[in-house]
């Protein structure tokens, strides 16, 4: 099955900006759904951000929004999270989700995605 990739985790202060990104090799980019998840220890899965396959329409979690863009490079098969504001409670592990999937209507659950990336850890400190 193919396998997502992260990168660009790393350590920053509380405010600043930081970009991770997800490549997807294998099968085609532009018919998948994609998402960002993020995780902490203890505590579920949870939903971040996700884009259609055009990249045309977005979705947030309400602790992201307004701080976190989601877009997305077809040639290319990237995925982007643009990440402003960081704060403390944003450290997780960050996980690259997929599915092929025409349209945006199940895109917040972690059932709704059949591809996972191996996650990159963002630690914001105060």
């Amino acid at each position: 099955q193919v396998q997502p990739v992260e990168s660009g985790g790393g350590s920053v202060q509380a405010g600043d900006s930081l970009t991770l990104s997800c490549t997807i090799s294998g099968d085609t980019f532009t018919d998948y759904t994609v998402g960002w998840f993020r995780q902490t220890p203890g505590a579920e899965r949870e939903f971040v951000a996700a884009t259609n396959r055009a990249g045309v329409t977005v979705a947030f979690a309400d602790a992201v929004q307004d701080r976190f863009a989601i877009s997305r490079d077809n040639a290319r098969g990237i995925l982007y999270l643009q990440m402003h504001r960081l704060k403390p409670e944003d450290t997780a592990v960050y996980y690259c989700a997929a599915v092929p999937r025409g349209g945006f209507a199940a895109y917040r659950e972690r059932s709704d995605y059949d591809l996972w990336g191996q996650g990159t850890q963002v630690t914001v400190s105060s």
